[in-house]
């Protein structure tokens, strides 16, 4: 038997989290033990993410809940920042039926979660495969969010989240310079540009060539 992993469940409609409850306990059939904390608000949600007596391992958050304004907590996005904060071993997953591009670009450049999810897409046995794999160390993203993000690990190439947003940014016309939503210097971010590129095989490119074989390998 594995180690016990705590799991907090924040969502607002408690169907949803018997059916997460549900697919917890049929994975913990494979050898893993869970004890399971939910809540239903974002204020049952910061307090026990800030009770210093509780440790979690992994942690579902819906992104549209009842706020807690007193905190500054207004979704699952500040919840999960705030778990990514207090905790930062857990492993993070957020579950939404937004699938706006913008939206989903910003969940990952802010959280980069360890899970994203859309509800629309997922079954129960497609749950326990996500749980399978952030259990083991690596990431899930759902079809819709493959689709609209093109997050390139899960495309066999050897890019990441801030790879992305740097192509990102380009489409949108930003310069090198005009770049501040990134934790990166300039020169970071020109030599990702130039690793990008490698990676793409068109070293030469030009940044609207590179944005194009970005386009047309589902990267963005």
């Amino acid at each position: 038997m594995n180690s016990p992993i705590n799991v907090l469940i924040v969502d607002d409609h408690p169907f949803i989290i018997e059916a997460y409850k549900n697919a917890i306990n049929k994975y913990s059939q494979q050898g893993y033990e869970f004890t399971i904390s939910q809540a239903g608000d974002c204020k049952k949600g910061y307090e026990l993410i800030t009770d210093e007596t509780k440790s979690f391992q992994m942690a579902m958050f819906d992104i549209s809940m009842p706020e807690y304004a007193e905190k500054g907590i207004h979704s699952g996005e500040d919840l999960a920042k705030l778990m990514r904060e207090r905790k930062p071993d857990c492993k993070v997953i957020l579950l939404t039926m937004h699938s706006e591009k913008d939206k989903i670009n910003n969940i990952i450049k802010n959280i980069n979660p360890d899970g994203l999810i859309i509800k629309n897409d997922i079954t129960f046995d497609e749950l326990i495969f996500a749980i399978d794999k952030i259990i083991k160390n690596e990431n899930y993203y759902s079809q819709t969010v493959i689709k609209l993000v093109g997050q390139a690990k899960y495309h066999d190439l050897d890019l990441d989240t801030l790879d992305t947003q740097i192509i990102y940014n380009i489409s949108k016309g930003l310069k090198t310079t005009e770049m501040n939503n990134l934790p990166l210097s300039i020169n970071s971010i020109e030599s990702r540009k130039t690793r990008i590129k490698q990676v793409l095989e068109i070293p030469n490119a030009t940044d609207l060539e590179l944005v194009k074989v970005a386009k047309d390998k589902g990267v963005i």
